[in-house]
């Protein structure tokens, strides 16, 4: 495969962050401390997976990419909102992130819950707003919000979040365990995400559902790569190294080991690459993300 999946990913990447950095822009000579606080995790450098995924999916079915763009934008903010929530002292407690101090480490315990809680309500007032302009037609609208608050809220990722907080307790946990967990934490807005993109593409009902399969499958590999870099040492993720050990997490690797965890990513990606040859489209996009989200080394 021939398909430079780097170049790709750095283009769309650039795109994003300029958009992100226009929407947050500040017109003003002093900020609001909400307001810097959002940026301050939001325009911070991340790998930008999901909305990449979703401007990816969209491009595959010949789809708007003006329209698919304050999409992908809105699940960055989701995303980033749950990262912000995951690292507070009462969840998982991190003092780092992307690199950098975490939000309630900068800014203070209520005003990061404060930021959170704007990027997730005004994820949804961007899609509505910025998709209206671009045309998109309400159906398709109301079905992205219908997608997207599903896989973020209590039936999926923030699920997630609650499940992974009693394994804390629990230190009996086995693979199925684990991927009920990351299913819902990681894989759930994953999914999403491309889906999200599909819609906006005009995919019908068959290649939507294969295409959920593939991004199941690389949602699950993304996680266990994740657990195997965290392993290996500070920068790998953005956190500091070996913190699922430190603090006793189960993960993959401690419950399966390394070499069955890298096989598992293999199977996962090997089985993604599958469920798009169902799809009669071009999908080398698609399979050279899934590739390369199994054998990233960051």
């Amino acid at each position: 495969m021939n398909f430079q999946i780097d170049k790709y990913i750095n283009k769309k990447r650039a795109v994003v962050d300029k958009r992100l950095e226009k929407i947050f822009r500040s017109g003003k000579k002093q900020q609001s401390l909400l307001s810097e606080s959002i940026r301050y995790s939001l325009l911070t450098k991340g790998k930008r997976i999901r909305p990449i995924l979703c401007l990816a999916s969209c491009e595959t079915f010949k789809g708007n990419m003006s329209q698919a763009l304050p999409v992908a934008c809105a699940i960055e903010m989701i995303h980033t909102y749950s990262l912000i929530h995951d690292d507070l002292p009462s969840m998982d407690n991190d003092n780092l992130r992307r690199g950098v101090p975490t939000n309630h480490r900068v800014y203070g315990e209520s005003t990061a819950i404060l930021a959170g809680d704007a990027l997730l309500t005004d994820s949804f007032n961007l899609i509505v707003r910025e998709c209206r302009k671009k045309k998109l037609p309400s159906d398709k609208i109301c079905n992205l919000i219908e997608i997207l608050t599903k896989a973020a809220g209590s039936g999926g990722m923030v699920e997630g979040q609650a499940v992974d907080l009693g394994f804390n307790a629990n230190k009996t946990v086995s693979a199925a365990d684990l991927k009920k967990l990351h299913s819902l934490k990681t894989g759930a807005m994953i999914s999403a995400s491309a889906v999200a993109g599909a819609v906006i593409g005009g995919a019908g009902d068959d290649e939507i559902k294969s295409l959920k399969k593939f991004s199941d499958s690389i949602g699950l590999a993304f996680q266990i790569k994740d657990d195997l870099l965290d392993d290996d040492g500070a920068g790998k993720t953005g956190k500091p190294g070996g913190s699922d050990k430190k603090n006793s997490k189960s993960t993959y690797l401690t419950v399966l080991g390394r070499e069955e965890s890298l096989a598992l990513i293999d199977k996962l990606t090997i089985n993604s690459i599958g469920y798009l040859d169902r799809i009669d489209k071009d999908t080398k996009i698609l399979k050279s993300l899934a590739n390369y989200l199994g054998k990233r080394n960051r």
